[in-house]
């Protein structure tokens, strides 16, 4: 009898051990596949643009090594307020987002009104493009000669946590409405307050849920934190335009882009990852 399991064992063993080659060969296959495809494509554009009639005036007004060299340092300036700016939002995003988020799953009477407030704010928000803020806020606020002088950056930090604000407060609502109600149940039963269940059981669990979608939106605020520049803040894209000007050549665009992609990617591989990881957990049958 022990013969005989031994038996099954090896040959199981050895199923799993072919299944195990035939995985690394079709591994194997995905990744050449993938390369030479790459390749071919990369191959294919770039023959098609030399072959483009307008190609080496667009080469030399694009991407000049000359210009890209004597624009950085200004760009790479200016990147810093946006960097600033972003630094600030993100706060300000997270602090105004929560709030609406939590008045629009409120359900008592005597909130009606913010819920109703915060539910006007979202709709309104989320249906006005982010320029048109810009401009609203940049130019209505200082018009009533209340506060002064208000720098342009300052301007345009309010005006991003109010638009982001109203995506941000739909996606946490979103989780929180994801929680299961017997999460709240169990808590109220062991004698949690309905902010304690709140800050200790439904946040944490709606915020695993959710942080891909977060994250989304930060790497999208991340590129519009670049549209200040319509205030006249000297950010990356305005210190680009100074540079067009007096140069008259377009690299300094190219500059900025490149700036702004090398600062957006860690992030956009980070949410990739943890997008794989909780599909990942999903499957296997863990926790979120």
């Amino acid at each position: 009898m022990p013969q005989r399991e031994s038996t099954v064992a090896s040959h199981v063993s050895e199923v799993e051990l072919e299944r195990q080659q035939y995985r690394r060969r079709q591994d194997l296959q995905s990744v050449v596949t993938s390369v030479i495809s790459t390749i071919v494509l990369a191959v294919l554009v770039v023959t098609l643009l030399k072959m483009s009639p307008g190609w080496s005036r667009v080469q030399e007004s694009f991407f000049s090594a000359k210009y890209f060299v004597s624009s950085f340092p200004e760009v790479l300036k200016g990147l810093w307020l946006n960097v600033e700016v972003l630094f600030f939002a993100v706060f300000g995003v997270g602090i105004l987002g929560t709030l609406l988020a939590v008045m629009r799953i409120s359900r008592s009477p005597i909130l009606f009104p913010l819920r109703a407030l915060a539910q006007i704010y979202t709709t309104v928000m989320r249906g006005i493009p982010m320029i048109v803020v810009l401009y609203l806020i940049g130019f209505g606020i200082p018009g009533l000669g209340i506060f002064g002088r208000i720098p342009a950056s300052v301007l345009g930090t309010i005006a991003v946590i109010m638009t982001y604000s109203a995506y941000v407060a739909e996606v946490l609502r979103a989780g929180f409405q994801d929680v299961h109600p017997s999460q709240r149940a169990s808590a109220r039963s062991l004698g949690l307050t309905s902010g304690q269940t709140m800050r200790m059981i439904i946040i944490p669990q709606a915020l695993r849920k959710v942080a891909p979608a977060l994250m989304n939106d930060f790497i999208a605020m991340q590129k519009d934190v670049g549209l200040i520049s319509v205030l006249g803040a000297v950010d990356a894209v305005r210190a680009a335009q100074i540079q067009v000007a007096s140069t008259y050549n377009f690299t300094p665009y190219v500059v900025a882009s490149v700036l702004f992609i090398i600062m957006s990617v860690p992030f956009i591989l980070l949410n990739d990852w943890y997008s794989a990881r909780l599909r990942a957990r999903e499957l296997s049958g863990g926790t979120v």
